[in-house]
């Protein structure tokens, strides 16, 4: 079944866990929680003790996606916190093969994610020794961008090595996610919908989510 991670930036901050315990009462199999450096990506938003204050009030799994230029570095620190997915960026890495074994050795599951523009080429010397493959499908930094149907071609493409047995990820995609772009992208082959606006905008949660799955 498809899962749903509700990516928490769109969340209300004031009422994190009241909003936490509206998603998880909703139906949402993960939580996404956007890292943001202010240099990979124009914007900032939290650290690892925000990570380490959700994982007090959730049961389900945390995907850490480290949208900052030096994952390394902090990759211990989320892994302490309790992130139970770390997800890397592959334009920030130089050896990516080294760094995905560096974040394993940490004792959590390991993300690898490319920007709309970063050809899956770049990506493909970690395919097989990673856990999760988060395609992006807007531009990181913001929540509430519209969808880019042209990275689908991405998705496509990892079905077909997960098919050829080249990969065991799961396959997953993050940006412009709604009822609508999400039927594009489960046809595609994602199994893990990252989603936020489309979820904390809505008063029915778990309508939403259903809506989002395909149910």
């Amino acid at each position: 079944m498809t899962k749903i991670a509700a990516s928490l930036l769109s969340a209300d901050f004031a009422d994190l866990k009241s909003e936490i315990k509206s998603i998880e009462q909703g139906g949402a199999d993960w939580l996404h929680l956007d890292v943001m450096d202010g240099h990979f990506v124009p914007n900032i938003t939290f650290g690892p003790f925000i990570v380490e204050a959700i994982k007090r009030v959730s049961r389900l799994p945390l995907d850490a996606h480290l949208m900052i230029s030096d994952p390394l570095k902090y990759a211990p620190e989320f892994a302490k916190a309790g992130a139970d997915y770390i997800t890397i960026h592959a334009e920030v890495i130089e050896d990516l093969p080294a760094a995905v074994e560096r974040i394993k050795q940490l004792n959590v599951k390991v993300g690898l994610s490319v920007n709309p523009e970063t050809p899956l080429d770049k990506a493909l010397p970690a395919i097989e020794g990673i856990d999760l493959f988060l395609v992006m499908s807007v531009h990181p930094g913001f929540g509430g961008q519209k969808f880019m149907p042209e990275v689908l071609d991405k998705v496509r493409q990892l079905s077909v090595l997960k098919e050829q047995g080249k990969t065991n990820a799961l396959i997953s995609i993050d940006g412009g996610i709604n009822p609508e772009t999400s039927h594009q992208a489960r046809k595609a082959g994602a199994e893990v919908l990252v989603a936020g606006a489309a979820i904390f905008k809505h008063q029915d949660r778990a309508a939403q989510i259903k809506a989002i799955r395909g149910e």
